[in-house]
Order: structure tokens, then sequence, then C-alpha cells
């Protein structure tokens, strides 16, 4: 429940307590964001009680006499617009006439009330300050979030990008220098080493480039039928090389037959990601098994290596943007951070869940279940 304090001030006793009363038990509620709103309300008779108030409570509500014996209404209004309190404000008068309702509006006022007044337009009034100040402080705390997540975006990504490209720039130095002498073979392990971190960074803008054509919309889907066979051996074609050298051994569990419906960039991407991490965080020598398989109307792949394994604390954070795994056994592997997030995001664009077991030390499965693109018949 939110609640908002309102401060109502008007020299009249009547008034003041009719409308503490009416508030008291006043509730509104927000379907769209599962919210009520309610309210504790101050009163004040005077504008000077009012603005010493206003300085030390910054009420959220405030409904104000138009007219009080001491100071003017508009200077309380003016007052609290210069103070930036964001105080919203709903007139009250009993001098009910266009060119106040307009005065007091174009000095800040959110909205005019005339009395006499019934409880009922008084609670309709509420409703309309409160439903905005809702929404306007939803909103700031929404942009506040979004300017938060562009920082921390783009402090990770400076840093991802900073190591890499000084230690090309020491490498090309050394180099320059000829500081290993004149014999280009002494400069040939910095010049894989330079190559591998150049591999880095593009795999880094690769997956920079899914993430943002994901999560923007922008990017076409294309759903068509499927053949999951040819599909998971083209992604397992991609990580040979890697696992070879390694002498990890792949395996693929598809039946020939199995179609789904979907967009085949999204479930290459998806495919290949979670083979890719199965691979580099195994151990030499060990196994990476695919496993492709019907789940209701949807699509179940499961993903399962004997690497290094996980904590549970360590597997808490691992759909995170940017997030590694950091131990003595990970500070070598080179990785964007960004692979698992990107699944997650294609997992969600299906309707599906996915999961992760691990035991650190012996291995971990990642498993993903699809439903069908666009509510579409998926698989055969």
């Amino acid at each position: 429940m939110t609640t908002f304090s309102a401060l109502i001030v008007d020299d009249e006793p009547g008034m003041r307590l009719g409308a503490e009363r009416i508030l008291k038990d006043f509730r509104i509620l927000l379907p769209d964001f599962g919210e009520e709103i309610s309210f504790s309300t101050r009163t004040a008779a005077t504008g000077g009680e009012a603005l010493a108030l206003l300085e030390a409570e910054r009420p959220d509500l405030l409904l104000l006499d138009y007219k009080l014996p001491d100071v003017h209404g508009l200077e309380i209004l003016s007052s609290s617009l210069r103070a930036k309190n964001n105080v919203l404000t709903v007139m009250i008068t009993a001098y009910a006439s266009l060119e106040v309702a307009i005065n007091a509006t174009k000095n800040g006022a959110f909205d005019f009330l005339a009395k006499p007044f019934t409880p009922e337009e008084l609670t309709n009034t509420v409703r309309k300050a409160a439903e905005h100040l809702f929404l306007e402080r939803k909103a700031q705390k929404l942009e506040a979030e979004k300017r938060q997540v562009r920082f921390q975006f783009v402090s990770v990504l400076a840093h991802e990008l900073k190591s890499p490209l000084a230690a090309i720039e020491n490498y090309l130095r050394i180099m320059a220098g000829r500081v290993s002498g004149d014999a280009l073979a002494a400069y040939d392990s910095m010049i894989d080493r330079s190559l591998l971190r150049i591999d880095g960074m593009r795999k880094l803008i690769v997956d920079l480039l899914d993430l943002t054509h994901i999560e923007s919309g922008q990017k076409a889907r294309s759903p068509t039928l499927m053949s999951l066979r040819s599909l998971a051996e083209e992604a397992l074609e991609k990580v040979r090389g890697e696992a070879e050298s390694r002498n990890v051994a792949l395996t693929l569990d598809c039946d020939a037959a199995l179609t789904f419906f979907c967009d085949r960039g999204e479930l290459e991407i998806l495919i290949s990601n979670l083979l890719t991490n199965a691979v580099k965080y195994n151990r030499d020598g060990g196994t990476v098994a695919l496993a492709l398989t019907a789940e209701g109307d949807g699509l179940r792949c499961e993903c399962r290596d004997t690497g290094i394994g996980m904590t549970s604390e360590e597997t808490a954070g691992l759909f995170k943007e940017f997030y590694r795994v950091k131990n003595a056994k990970t500070k070598n592997v080179p990785g964007s951070g960004l692979g698992l997030s990107i699944v997650k995001k294609i997992v969600d664009l299906y309707g599906g869940s996915i999961a992760v077991e691990s035991v650190a030390g012996e291995g971990t499965t990642v498993r993903a279940v699809l439903k069908t693109a666009h509510g579409s018949t998926g698989l055969s």
C-alpha cells in the first residue's frame, strides 16, 4: 500500500475537520499496478502554520484555501514551488470563478475545488491528484533506475574493453621498440595474445548487438518450422575446433524428425551460447552432451557438461548482464558475461523457463524449456 500525506489548509474549522474525516478512510485502488493508495492527514488554520508544516514535513498533497487570514494561498503555493518539494496542490476557495481557477493553475496548482463541495467532489478531485502523483513518482523512479542501469552498463563495458586494449597496446609498444630483438619469431606469442584479445572484443560486440536487438524489439522475427537436428549439428560444428583442442567429447541427442516453430537466428544464438559455455568451462578430456526433446507442445533444450561447476552462490547471478563467476579456475577463461543473459531473454520471448543445476568440481546442466513462437503449433 502507498500512503500519501495530505496537508489540509483552511481557516474554517468545519472545512478542515470535514475534509480530514473524508480522507481518513478514503482508498484508491490501482489494479494495473497492484497498488492501493491511502492518506494520512494534517491540518493548518493559517498560512504561517501551513508554511511551517510544508518546510518540516513536506507532504505529498496540499489542499490549500485560496484566501487565508494572514498569508494569501497563492503566496504559499509560490513558496512551495520555489522550495521544489514536489507537493501537488489543489486550490480551495469560496470565490469560485474562471479567473480565480486560471490564476491558480497558472501559478502551479494541479486542480481547483470550489466551496462548498460535496464529499464526492472532494474524493474525485483527490483521486485525480493522487493518481497523477503516483504515476509521476513511478515515472521518476523508472527514469532513475534507467540512469543507474545505463551507468552500470557503460562502466562494465568500459572495463571489459579497457583491459584488452591496454594489453594490445603494450604488446604493440614492445614490438615497436624491438624489445625482444629484430627476429619476428620473438614476437609470435605477443601477436597470438593480441589476436586472442581482439577475438574477445569481437565476441563482446556480437553479444551486445544480439542483446540490444532482442531487448529493443526491433529485430525482425521470422518463425518457421525448423529441423532441430540439422540446426543443433551446425551449432556443434562451431565449437568442435575448441573442443577437440582440449579433448572434450561432444554428443547430441535429438530425433531426426523433431521440428520446432521458431526464429532460426534466436534458436541458433541460444544453443550456441549454451555449447560455448559448456566447452570453455569444461575440463580437458571432459564431455558436453546436448539434448533436444519435445516438452508438451514446446521444446526442451538441455546442455550438460563435466566442467568446473559452480557453487549455489555463484549460480545465483548467472542470468545478469556482464555477470561472470570469478574464482581461481575461471580467471583465465575469456568471455563477455552476456551469454546466459541473452539466453534468458530468448527463453522469455518464447514464454519459457530456464534452470541451472551445478556442482563445483563436477559439472553444470542448463535446461531451457521454450513454448511455441507467437502461439503457433511448434513440435511435430
